[in-house]
């Protein structure tokens, strides 16, 4: 770092209005400048200690990409054998693949290629999957619609002219067209479940802190989720066996928290479950009747095969996005834009790399952001300048609240479940679409999956059926840290429904 200038100091002074006489201007100059060298010594120490070297790997442009879905092409192994041997697994773009180049869908990402492993993707290596490339993500992951990755929109493969969901957007087509076994998604308001129900894929979101996101590009520390997509839920729960535990290095973790072996659970189950249907859920504003009989069908059929499913009233999930709005934009305000995607004052893994590339690019052109990055840079930046952070503060207090809420009901029953999604996938905006469709478009579904997010309840999201020709998911949820719950009913109300085959591209 470059030592300021006497003049620097003064004008930094003067910014910040922190009423330096002239007569100490001297003393703070010096002061600060030999403040500032122990930057020098922690970046040379840095480097000579701990800096990682990136690996070579070979990887390659997609040259057959009709969706859009791959960022790269690679073909990684470190094993022939392990759990996941043979199983070709797509890895988000937001979640770092070592000496292969990392987008997260943004120009001011563009270009930076990590020099270590996600967790995450060490745990799939180490357990004999191969990495088939990295799958196109939305700009910065925020959007639930697959229209705001710079590299193009990332198409359905029920029907090219719609929305694949976001922000896993290429995980979830790739997984649906057949073109990979599995693939890594990330959840912070959704993006797990919404692009798997818009696919009519598996999608599970762990508990909070069940996987490490050590590795993964951060929106929300508080919100931050890795998990699985997949064709059906035993190959959900094959790679959460695999990528669950704690790794040391990621503080939203509980101490000590282990995973389990989820496939063997999934069997287990010797009697009908107790389904608690939440009202609440088929009455957000914008509900599509279609998909409400979708999955009022699919409950039905649940309690011909013996499952008992009872109405329930949670009207605390209707706030739910309200006090998720409040944690994601003032928090991705201040962690991933200010504080260039990591934030400060944590312990654990960082990548200053990341920090450094990331900081820098968007610094220079913030008009590079996505019509929804730039919303939400608007209005965090504008709540934290008049509101201090007080008002992220409720919000975060509400957490328990909203929390038991569902636990109180969960009391009573094995599971809750709604709709995934209020809507099917909706049509792709034109290139010259005004901001307000694009944004209108990025964000119009999150109303029943953003809540889980806030809480860290599982949720898992399974196909219900189709209306008019295209997927609805249903979502089931389970207490905190009951994924292997979670898990067991959503395939037990998967043998009953069925999966959805593998669409013909149209």
């Amino acid at each position: 770092m470059e030592l300021p200038s006497r003049r620097a100091v003064e004008d930094l002074a003067n910014d910040l209005r922190l009423g330096i006489a002239e007569h100490d201007l001297d003393f703070y100059h010096a002061a600060a400048s030999g403040l500032l060298g122990s930057w020098s010594v922690v970046d040379e120490l840095y480097e000579r200690e701990v800096a990682p070297k990136a690996p070579e790997r070979s990887w390659s442009e997609p040259a057959d990409n009709p969706l859009g879905a791959w960022y790269v092409r690679t073909d990684l192994r470190t094993t022939e054998s392990g759990p996941l041997a043979g199983r070709r697994v797509a890895i988000k773009d937001n979640v770092a693949v070592a000496g292969v180049p990392m987008m997260n869908g943004s120009e001011t990402v563009r270009g930076f290629v990590p020099k270590v492993d996600a967790t995450a993707v060490a745990r799939l290596l180490d357990a004999g999957a191969t990495i088939a490339g990295k799958s196109v993500c939305e700009d910065l992951c925020f959007s639930g619609a697959s229209h705001t990755a710079k590299t193009g929109p990332i198409r359905n493969p029920w029907d090219t002219n719609r929305t694949a969901g976001g922000s896993s957007s290429g995980s979830a087509a790739l997984v649906a067209a057949g073109e990979v076994d599995l693939a890594i998604g990330g959840d912070q308001g959704g993006s797990i479940r919404i692009p798997a129900a818009f696919c009519g894929v598996v999608g599970h979101k762990p508990t909070f802190g069940l996987v490490p996101y050590t590795g993964g590009f951060p929106i929300e520390q508080t919100i931050d989720h890795l998990g699985p997509i997949a064709p059906t839920v035993a190959d959900a729960a094959a790679m959460l066996t695999v990528i669950a535990g704690a790794d040391g290095l990621d503080p939203r973790q509980p101490t000590g928290v282990t995973g389990a072996d989820y496939v063997a659970e999934l069997d287990r189950l010797d009697r009908g479950l107790r389904i608690g249907v939440v009202t609440e859920g088929f009455e957000q504003a914008n509900s599509d009747p279609g998909v409400n009989a979708v999955v009022r069908a699919a409950i039905e059929r649940l309690t011909a095969a013996g499952h008992l499913a009872e109405e329930v009233s949670i009207p605390w999930h209707k706030h739910g996005a309200a006090i998720w709005d409040v944690i994601s934009v003032e928090g991705a305000t201040w962690q991933m834009v200010e504080g260039n995607a990591y934030g400060l004052n944590w312990k654990g893994a960082y990548d200053p790399d990341l920090m450094a590339f990331y900081g820098e690019r968007w610094r220079q052109n913030p008009a590079a952001f996505s019509e929804t990055v730039k919303l939400v840079a608007l209005g965090g930046t504008y709540a934290l300048r008049n509101g201090y952070g007080a008002s992220y503060g409720r919000a975060r207090n509400l957490e328990p609240v909203l929390a038991a809420a569902y636990d109180t009901v969960l009391d009573q029953y094995d599971v809750i479940v709604m709709p995934t999604l209020p809507i099917t996938a909706s049509l792709i905006p034109a290139a010259d679409a005004a901001a307000e469709e694009i944004v209108t478009r990025a964000l119009d579904m999150v109303a029943n999956t953003a809540p889980f997010d806030v809480t860290g309840h599982p949720a898992c999201t399974i196909p219900a059926g189709l209306s008019e020709g295209l997927p609805v998911g249903l979502m089931v949820i389970a207490k905190r840290f009951s994924d292997a719950s979670v898990l067991q009913a959503a395939h037990a109300f998967e043998q009953t429904l069925g999966t959805l085959s593998h669409p013909k591209h149209k």
